[in-house]
């Protein structure tokens, strides 16, 4: 089962981006560098609850 889980900044720790994932298959958490718009920049975006 898919769940909707939030992306959080590394930096400025806005919570920018929703993605889903499927916990079953993948029990840790999700890092991706992506855009943030209130640091303007990529940075690392982290997994929160």
């Amino acid at each position: 089962m898919r769940e909707i889980i939030t992306l959080q900044c590394g930096e400025c720790k806005n919570r920018n981006y929703t993605t889903t994932k499927n916990r079953k298959k993948h029990t840790d958490r999700l890092e991706t560098k992506k855009f943030c718009r209130s640091c303007r920049r990529h940075t690392a975006h982290r997994e929160v609850k």
